[in-house]
């Protein structure tokens, strides 16, 4: 499970309300543990110094601070921990460090544009009647997936029977879902149809356009935990520029999972303590490694077609699972370090 929310009952048992019973306890342990080492590194470089006033040792601190936050770290490949800050809180907003275009050349190779053409060719002017459950029908469902799929994927995914109903293709009801929350399709009396913004996008912009809205929902607004059963850790997704990034700087060659595993766990080591898998045999490390895996490579960078992958993982065993950047990432994503 993951850590308790504020109002939850806390977890040692005295039937108060975490927030006001060990939550502030936790918070202050986790403050000395950070900054203790900055404050021991402070009182050494003020020892000897002589200063005239009070304001002179907090000005000299201050600027030891903002020397040392601007400083690039190895554990963020690179990366302060200014511009780790304004990756994680500010994305779209850091135009000094990346930018994300407004346009792009030509139609983008993404498997997720691919549905969505699909998507929109099958809605069409007339629209397409929603199932009772607000699905899409099972017959355009399976068209769509024979058309998507090899023959030999499609008999694959269902030997033991036909697709019955839009969830189980995933990638096509995360693709609807997506373009839903982009005011792309949208769903009323009983039917979808295509938005009136997304016929003047089409036609002003094109397909490029509708990949780029799709992206922004995506990685902004869309639930990435949504539908695989494990923990939430919420913190991948906050976490997606710094992930573009290290395919961005690694991505030239083939390289595993792991790899990257790796590289996500040594810069952010205490998301591990966050994630206490209910019920499974699979340590906390395990888990957040095939939740990455899954979530970012294969769900998020594969999908929108900016890194190719070969291989397959085995549930948790993503050894075999080998991810290289595609050159679409540097049209989406420009970073400028």
């Amino acid at each position: 499970m993951l850590k308790p929310g504020r109002n939850d009952p806390c977890p040692c048992g005295s039937g108060r309300k975490y927030k006001q019973c060990c939550a502030n306890q936790q918070a202050a342990d986790e403050h000395r543990r950070v900054m203790g080492p900055v404050m021991d590194e402070l009182k050494e470089l003020i020892k000897g110094k002589n200063f005239g006033s009070l304001d002179e040792v907090n000005a000299f601190m201050q600027r030891h601070m903002e020397q040392r936050n601007r400083k690039p770290l190895a554990d963020f490949h690179g990366l302060s921990s200014e511009q780790m800050h304004r990756f994680l809180h500010f994305p779209f907003a850091t135009p000094h460090l990346v930018t994300f275009p407004s346009r792009l050349e030509s139609d983008p190779q993404a498997p997720i544009l691919s549905l969505f053409k699909l998507l929109a060719e099958g809605i069409g002017d007339d629209g397409l009647k929603a199932t009772t459950t607000g699905n899409l029908p099972r017959n355009f469902c399976r068209e769509a997936a024979r058309t998507y799929l090899s023959d030999e994927e499609y008999q694959d995914r269902w030997r033991f029977g036909e697709l019955r109903s839009e969830p189980e293709f995933r990638e096509l009801h995360t693709t609807r879902l997506a373009a839903e929350l982009a005011g792309l399709i949208r769903k009323a009396q009983g039917k979808f149809t295509l938005s009136r913004e997304c016929r003047k996008l089409l036609v002003d912009q094109g397909h490029p356009a509708i990949y780029l809205r799709l992206f922004r929902v995506f990685v902004r607004e869309y639930n990435w935990a949504y539908g695989d059963y494990t923990e939430e850790v919420p913190f991948i997704q906050q976490s997606f520029l710094f992930s573009l990034y290290l395919l961005f700087r690694y991505g030239e060659e083939w390289r595993s999972s792991t790899f990257y595993e790796d590289c996500f766990l040594r810069a952010f080591p205490d998301l591990l303590a966050q994630v206490q898998p209910a019920g499974s045999h699979f340590s906390p490390e395990q888990e957040v490694r095939f939740i990455y895996s899954l979530r970012f490579l294969e769900r998020f960078a594969c999908f929108f077609g900016l890194a190719a992958s070969e291989g397959a993982r085995a549930g948790h065993d993503s050894e075999g699972f080998r991810i290289k950047k595609l050159p679409l990432l540097d049209q989406v994503v420009q970073f400028h370090l």
